[in-house]
């Protein structure tokens, strides 16, 4: 799956800042059950593009923990999950654009909240539901979205169009809400998620989308997307009940008896019906 920024910014070289990552150098990092490679096929004081190709190793994603699970049989065989745009792609812009994400810039902090034009190309995203729900998330934040479909089998043209698009996205804005912008939204987009989604998501789904998510018109789509269809989660989120719980060390305490009602030990002298007490001889 291959994603790439591109900006006309003077000089567009100040990308690399942002993104922490030098333009004339390619770097790999290791990723769950693939790579991760970031380099600049263009790096010039007018034009400046970073790509980010992920690649997913199949074998390794049916042997480690990004397998998930299917009612399908043959679902962890025969699935898009290594050629697609996915959850697998947010998880790998946060590994690689953490510090982007987080609005992070020590050699040039004035740029963190700097809009400058940039456009971003990602292939291939899923979209269920189609260029409809595509359109929907994105230009009421100021994108302007060109998506080109595909057959879902050529050789089959009566199955119709699949729902895989190549997709681009320009806009005037600072890269870091770019960024959390395509974390949130491309799973959304597929929704789907590798891995499982419990309320610790929320945290998540609050800290990427401050400053925009309240005031989106999709915003409950979004979220029943997000947090996979779980409409209790769902609603812990909406209520603004929700706080994030600090994690702790201590263990549950181990229950004194087998059932909560009875409470016989093996050494008490009461006797158990059905059980008799060994002979001494």
């Amino acid at each position: 799956m291959l994603l790439t920024l591109t900006t006309t910014h003077r000089p567009a070289t100040d990308l690399g800042y942002l993104l922490h990552k030098h333009p004339n150098r390619c770097q790999t990092t290791s990723f769950g059950p693939g790579t991760v490679n970031i380099f600049y096929p263009i790096a010039t004081q007018e034009k400046c593009t970073a790509a980010l190709l992920l690649d997913i190793d199949p074998i390794a994603l049916i042997r480690g923990k990004g397998r998930g699970k299917s009612s399908l049989p043959l679902d962890q065989y025969v699935n898009d999950r290594p050629y697609v745009c996915s959850s697998f792609m947010s998880a790998a812009l946060s590994k690689a654009f953490r510090s982007a994400l987080n609005g992070q810039c020590k050699e040039r902090p004035e740029l963190v909240d700097t809009p400058m034009p940039l456009h971003c190309k990602i292939s291939v995203l899923p979209c269920r539901g189609g260029e409809s729900v595509l359109r929907e998330l994105f230009e009421p934040l100021g994108y302007s979205v060109t998506a080109r479909g595909y057959e879902l089998d050529s050789q089959f043209p009566l199955w119709g169009p699949g729902p895989y698009y190549t997709v681009e996205l320009s806009h005037t804005t600072s890269v870091r809400q770019l960024l959390n912008h395509l974390y949130v939204l491309i799973p959304v987009l597929d929704n789907q998620k590798h891995y499982y989604v419990d309320d610790s998501e929320i945290d998540k789904l609050l800290k990427r989308g401050e400053g925009w998510l309240a005031n989106h018109p999709a915003k409950e789509k979004i979220a029943l997307r997000y947090l996979r269809h779980k409409k209790a989660t769902c609603a812990n989120y909406w209520n603004g009940w929700w706080k994030p719980v600090p994690k702790t060390t201590k263990r549950p305490p181990v229950p004194q008896t087998l059932h909560p009602k009875r409470s016989w030990k093996p050494n008490s002298t009461s006797t158990r019906p059905g059980w008799k007490p060994l002979s001494p001889h």
